[in-house]
């Protein structure tokens, strides 16, 4: 009887073969060692580092160059108007070394440039640059016919002095009528010049005024009947 009844419990377990302990693992294959990623990696470290050397070594590599301390109005020349600054080298910009000071001294503006402006080489020429539309007129004026003080870049108007004869105050009156009584309302000097020899001083000038075509053959006429005075205005 114990005999059958051991057989009878053992038919009621399982068949299936015994799990491994779970601490027991099965190992893993070898990691796929890949060279060529690693030099890879190597190569990009090395040429990072050496592009930002350059960049270092070229950020220190800096010229002398002109920039101007007060606006150079078109046709003037720099003048006494300028002070050298550092910035950094580039082949591609064309920058007036300031050991060319004396040759850019030779040449004139072709438009304004403005205060604390790095100058560059087209930004001049030879000889003076007119604005299309404008025209540029010289007037002789005396003592009293132009306010102290006028300089190149100032804005003056132009009036018409003097006795005229009648077809004159013809055109006087047409004018005025236009622009308030002045010839030009709205002249820019170009330049400025003393009449007389450098130790005798006349009190008499001569002005370049930049002006609208449509007034400079008023004002040219004006300015050789000598019946010209220049007053500054604002805008200056």
């Amino acid at each position: 009887m114990k005999i059958q009844e051991r057989t009878g419990a053992g038919a009621g377990r399982s068949a299936s073969p015994a799990q491994p302990p779970v601490g027991d693992r099965l190992p893993s294959p070898p990691r796929e060692r890949k060279p060529a990623l690693a030099a890879l990696a190597v190569l990009l470290i090395l040429v990072g580092a050496l592009g930002a050397t350059m960049l270092v070594l070229r950020a220190g590599d800096r010229v002398e160059v002109v920039k101007v301390t007060a606006d150079i109005q078109a046709g003037e020349s720099v003048g006494n108007k300028v002070t050298s600054v550092m910035v950094a080298a580039d082949d591609s910009i064309n920058y007036i070394e300031w050991s060319q000071l004396g040759a850019l001294k030779k040449l004139k503006a072709k438009s304004t440039i403005y205060t604390n402006t790095v100058v560059m080489g087209q930004m001049f020429a030879a000889q003076e640059q007119i604005p299309e539309g404008k025209a540029s007129v010289g007037v002789a004026l005396k003592e009293g016919q132009y306010p102290a003080g006028v300089k190149s870049g100032d804005i003056v108007a132009a009036y018409r002095v003097g006795s005229s004869s009648s077809g004159d105050s013809a055109d006087k009156d047409t004018s005025s009528s236009a622009s308030g009584g002045a010839i030009v309302p709205d002249a820019r000097v170009n330049g400025v010049a003393d009449d007389g020899d450098s130790t005798v001083s006349t009190g008499n000038k001569s002005f370049t005024l930049l002006v609208d075509e449509a007034d400079a053959a008023a004002l040219a006429s004006a300015a050789a009947a000598g019946e010209v005075a220049i007053v500054r205005v604002p805008g200056n």
